[in-house]
C-alpha cells in the first residue's frame, strides 16, 4: 500500500510541476524571445529599469526555473527562480491599484490574484520539493539507501579489529 502511495505521490507531484512550468517556458519560448525587441519596449513602457537587461534576466529565469522544475532538479532552486520573476512581473505588469478604468482594473486584478495562487504553488515546490518521481527525489532515494546499507571495509568483525 504504500508503494502505491508513493506512485500516487510521484504522479501527482510531477503533474503539478508540469502545469506550473508550462505556464514559465511557454512565456519565454513563444512569446519573449521571438519578441524581444517588442518585449522590451513594452517593458520600458511599463517602468521596468533597463528593459533589455531586465529581459535576458527574466529569459534566463524562465527557462532554468522551467527545466529545473520539470526535471525536479535542484526544484526548489528553480521554483526560486520562478517565483523571482512572478513577484517582479506581477509587480511592474498586474499593478491593478493603479488603473483608474474600471474593465481594466478588474481584469489586471483577476490577474494579480491567479499569480498569486501560482505563487502559492512555487512556495509549496520550495517547502516540499519535487516529489518521489524528480531527479531531486531519486538522488534522495540513492542517498538513503547508500545510508542505510553498511559499506564494505566500514564494518570489521571484532576477529578483524585491532587490540587495545
Amino acid at each position: 500500500m504504500e508503494q502505491f502511495a508513493t506512485a500516487v505521490q510521484g504522479f501527482v507531484a510531477l503533474l503539478a510541476r508540469l502545469l506550473l512550468a508550462t505556464i514559465f517556458l511557454a512565456s519565454a519560448i513563444g512569446n519573449k524571445i521571438p519578441q524581444f525587441s517588442q518585449t522590451a519596449e513594452y517593458m520600458a513602457t511599463e517602468g521596468v529599469p533597463n528593459p533589455k537587461f531586465a529581459l535576458f534576466g527574466a529569459i534566463g529565469l524562465l527557462l532554468l526555473g522551467g527545466l529545473s522544475v520539470i526535471a525536479g532538479a535542484w526544484t526548489r532552486l528553480g521554483a526560486g527562480f520562478l517565483f523571482v520573476f512572478l513577484a517582479a512581473a506581477t509587480y511592474y505588469f498586474h499593478d491593478f491599484w493603479t488603473v483608474a478604468d474600471a474593465g481594466a482594473r478588474q481584469l489586471q486584478t483577476i490577474q494579480f490574484m491567479k499569480n498569486l495562487a501560482i505563487g502559492g504553488g512555487l512556495l509549496s515546490l520550495m517547502a516540499f520539493g519535487g516529489g518521489p518521481w524528480s531527479v531531486d527525489g531519486w538522488i534522495a532515494l540513492k542517498r538513503e539507501e547508500a545510508e542505510s546499507t553498511p559499506s564494505k571495509g566500514r564494518t570489521a568483525t571484532k576477529a578483524q579489529q585491532p587490540a587495545s
